[in-house]
């Protein structure tokens, strides 16, 4: 019985650490989940120029080798320019624009506070 008096209070405390962190844990994933538009937000405005170029590139389901078709460029500069191997000059950073319908200072500014804050 003086064992019994013992171990029951002990028992509630492991139990109640438990579900207290079991609530902290779903109180945690909730405003993960609600976070999402933050996240998604911060995403895109922290992105160098030739992730912003892929994304407007899968945006309009092109390929890489239409864009070079279109540009006259070759399909591996279009990688270079996506992956950051190499920059656009600015006539093809301005053909690139136009070709997914956006302004080119949309492109610079999605990769400008990237680089301020460098």
């Amino acid at each position: 019985m003086n064992l019994t008096l013992i171990i029951l209070p002990i028992m509630l405390i492991v139990y109640g650490a438990i579900i207290y962190l079991f609530v902290l844990l779903v109180k945690a994933l909730r405003k993960y989940i609600k976070s999402k538009d933050v996240r998604e937000e911060k995403k895109a405005v922290c992105r160098s120029l030739g992730e912003a170029l892929k994304a407007h590139r899968t945006e309009k389901q092109m390929t890489q080798e239409f864009v070079a078709e279109t540009l006259g460029v070759s399909r591996q500069a279009v990688s270079k320019w996506e992956n950051g191997t190499s920059d656009p000059s600015t006539s093809n950073l301005c053909a690139l624009a136009k070709l997914y319908g956006i302004p080119v200072e949309e492109l610079l500014h999605e990769t400008q506070d990237e680089k301020s804050e460098d």
